[in-house]
């Protein structure tokens, strides 16, 4: 789509593309670019959202304000119709919001979808000045951002909401409409984005969600040490001498406070350039309200006697997403550099821990040769229950997929690796029985 009054198209040349950026392949550079981009909270990435229901793309008044900017501008009323139908039939991937742009592939008649974005100005910093100015003299407003709202006459300070003419589409669509029925689909999912979050909308128009609280917290606190510096100070109070030297019976302690039926949740902490990382303070919050919630209730220190090694395992055990999310991710190379093991160890020692905690652990890693008795009893049982093929190595029965290991505590702990690799890994529940601990493994599997 080429915009009119022969605008040029520059859908697929420019560089800070952060689509183009994400889609390229390789390089160091543009993952790199790619994490900053996150950290300073000027790039948000969201899923593709799902189909769009009903007549009405937006509930919420900014949210139709942003549509009737580009319906108000468009020159084809039916190609906003079928950027709708469009928008209805899941056409649109993931969104890309970045100062000034919103980017975005939507699909089309042909096989490779189309690169589309929406591009609207970002405001000056004296109009950046001005909205937060406003904002920070009144504590409502403050609190209705906070609660995902945008005040009426806030957003009329500055050209906040886009007005006709604001939003430019562009596409590398062949059609010459204004806009396509892709940039129009694009603009409909949007629109649901900002429903969902209006800081989407200051993102747009130039400053991150962080560095917009961030400033309004930091203009709320000047503006009250000022309004406390105006005031009169209090008088101190006094105490006559006479009086104080009265002697006089103290009353007796209070009780002391019940203990809670739970540990509490931390704060939420914000992510700031040479500020300790968000994720390591809610865990260390979260690991000592739940460590002194157990001291309280039990008189017993729950990991006292842990090696800094299986205490990081049970940190990262205790930690959803089993090192697959990003957060987790980072949570294992932490630990995995802070006990000299690697990633892929504290990931193998987690599984250990999840199937049976501290006695699994050891029986990952450490072998030993058990006495004779229920050992020796393990391959008869298993060759009557048709598995007749596994081979004795110290505490431990394997085949070339599966191995059973008998634990210290009397337990079958089972294991899975490839064909033709001693890689190992803990799958199923433990069990006293080596049949029973073999179908709990058998069971698990794809």
């Amino acid at each position: 789509m080429t915009p009119p009054y022969g605008r040029p198209r520059t859908a697929r040349q420019d560089p800070s593309d952060p689509v183009r950026d994400r889609r390229a392949p390789g390089g160091r550079d543009r993952r790199t670019a790619a994490m900053a981009a996150r950290h300073d909270d000027r790039r948000r990435t969201f899923p593709a959202p799902d189909p769009l229901r009903g007549e009405e793309s937006a509930t919420s008044w900014w949210g139709n304000a942003w549509v009737e900017a580009l319906e108000d501008a468009a020159l084809d009323p039916a190609r906003l119709a079928r950027g709708r139908a469009y928008a209805g039939r899941g056409l649109v991937d993931s969104i890309t919001v970045t100062p000034g742009r919103v980017v975005a592939y939507v699909h089309g008649s042909r096989p490779r979808p189309y690169r589309t974005e929406i591009r609207l100005r970002a405001l000056k910093d004296e109009e950046w000045d001005d909205l937060l100015s406003a904002a920070a003299a009144r504590p409502d407003y403050i609190a209705a951002l906070l609660d995902k709202d945008v005040p009426h006459a806030l957003a009329g300070v500055v050209d906040l909401l886009p007005a006709t003419g604001d939003l430019i589409p562009d596409c590398s669509c062949p059609d010459d409409g204004y806009p396509c029925k892709h940039a129009a689909a694009l603009c409909y999912q949007t629109a649901r984005l900002l429903d969902q979050d209006p800081f989407v909308l200051f993102l747009m128009r130039g400053m991150g969600e962080r560095d917009l609280l961030a400033a309004l917290s930091h203009r709320n606190a000047t503006r009250s040490a000022a309004e406390r510096a105006s005031a009169e100070p209090a008088p101190l109070p006094t105490v006559a001498a006479r009086q104080a030297l009265i002697p006089r019976s103290l009353p007796e302690l209070p009780p002391p406070f019940p203990i809670p039926a739970s540990p509490g949740r931390p704060p939420s902490y914000p992510q700031a350039p040479g500020a300790p990382d968000p994720l390591a303070l809610d865990l260390l919050a979260t690991e000592a309200a739940v460590r002194a919630h157990t001291l309280l209730t039990t008189g017993i220190d729950p990991i006292a006697h842990l090696t800094p090694w299986q205490d990081a395992v049970r940190l990262a055990a205790a930690h959803p997403g089993s090192g697959l999310t990003a957060s987790s991710r980072a949570l294992y190379r932490r630990l995995a550099g802070a006990t000299g093991r690697t990633p892929t160890a504290i990931a193998r020692a987690v599984a250990a821990w999840r199937q049976g905690g501290l006695s699994a652990l050891e029986v990952l890693e450490s072998p030993w040769d058990p006495p004779a008795g229920p050992f020796d009893r393990a391959r008869p049982a298993l060759t009557a229950a048709g598995f007749p093929d596994f081979r004795p190595q110290l505490n431990q029965l394997s085949t070339s997929t599966l191995q059973l290991r008998f634990g210290r505590d009397g337990l079958w702990y089972g294991y899975e690796s490839d064909a033709g690799r001693d890689d190992w890994w803990p799958r199923g529940a433990p069990d006293t029985d080596p049949v029973d601990a073999l179908n709990a493994l058998l069971s698990g599997r794809p």
